[in-house]
């Protein structure tokens, strides 16, 4: 398809830009759970409420349990920094 390659590009390039670890920012945990069923469902809310809808905003960590801990579940999304997104348009003497 014409302009098929272009446009996959200028995705890709529009997405190199706007991914959290070129942004300012921090990840801010919002829930954690032993139970993957509950992680999920969690899940699958933020994206019905449109709470997250870029995928890059969102982080799943699993801390691996052993015998005395079990394995549990953290989401947690990408908050960016309110000072740095301004532009820094003002100047300092």
């Amino acid at each position: 398809m014409p302009g098929q390659r272009k446009r996959k590009q200028k995705q890709r390039r529009d997405w190199e830009r706007s991914r959290p670890d070129r942004v300012p920012g921090h990840w801010e945990p919002l829930f954690s759970t032993q139970v993957h069923s509950e992680l999920k469902e969690f899940v699958r809310r933020l994206h019905e409420e449109g709470t997250v809808t870029d995928p890059a905003q969102l982080r799943i960590d699993m801390f691996c349990g052993r015998l005395t801990h079990p394995s549990s579940y953290r989401v947690s999304v990408y908050v960016p920094d309110v000072e740095q997104a301004g532009g820094g348009g003002e100047s300092r003497r």
